[in-house]
């Protein structure tokens, strides 16, 4: 298992990646939200603006509603996901509503939005990358209504690792299972577990203290 600082290191390589790497982020922006399309299969990804996490300075503030499907010089497409570092670092964002079409969360989707207060995940999310809402220092309560969903990476990467300001965690009542390290560290005091859920990943609740 890794510790904390190893966890911190592994968040800094993935950063120093992004940063040294063209990658696949775009400028297409539909109603304030920036999208990489799969015209394929029909289906959005939600991005950050430009071809770098940090090309620009908090593209995405207030209260941020992403729809279910955008439609793109005539095409809809279905929004099935928030890419990696989708949101990283936009300070100014306080409110950010996902739809139950989203099934997976990038690495890093959410990391240093120190104004973001509450976050509820959707029932269809099935992947959650490494640390999506690392250092969200303001961050306070949870939802979590995903049903079934596992979290990407070979070792422990807590999804809310240095969220240290959550006190309210509340799993929703159709979860059947919860995945590894999703509490890990977090100063709550108390949480009920649905009776559906019939499995719980490792060091779900390690270090609740």
């Amino acid at each position: 298992m890794k510790n904390k600082r190893q966890i911190k290191s592994l968040l800094a390589a993935f950063l120093l990646l992004l940063c040294t790497t063209s990658l696949w982020a775009s400028d297409t922006q539909v109603d304030g939200i920036w999208y990489d399309f799969d015209a394929t299969k029909k289906t959005a990804s939600v991005t950050y603006r430009g071809y770098s996490y940090n090309s620009y300075s908090n593209e995405y503030t207030g209260s941020v509603v992403i729809p279910a499907s955008v439609t793109y010089n005539g095409v809809t497409y279905s929004v099935t996901s928030i890419g990696g570092f989708a949101f990283s670092d936009c300070s100014g964002l306080t409110s950010v509503t996902i739809p139950n079409s989203v099934t997976s969360i990038g690495n890093g989707a959410f990391s240093g939005c120190s104004g973001l207060t509450s976050i509820t995940i959707p029932e269809n999310v099935q992947t959650i990358g490494i640390l999506p809402f690392y250092g969200c220092s303001n961050l306070t309560t949870v939802t979590w209504n995903a049903i079934n969903c596992t979290t990407d990476g070979q070792y422990v990467s807590p999804p809310f690792q240095d969220c240290d300001s959550i006190t309210s965690f509340t799993i929703g009542e159709n979860v059947e299972s919860l995945p590894r390290g999703l509490c890990y560290g977090l100063p709550i005091t108390s949480i009920i577990i649905p009776s559906k859920v019939t499995s719980i990943g490792d060091y779900a609740f390690y270090g609740c203290s």
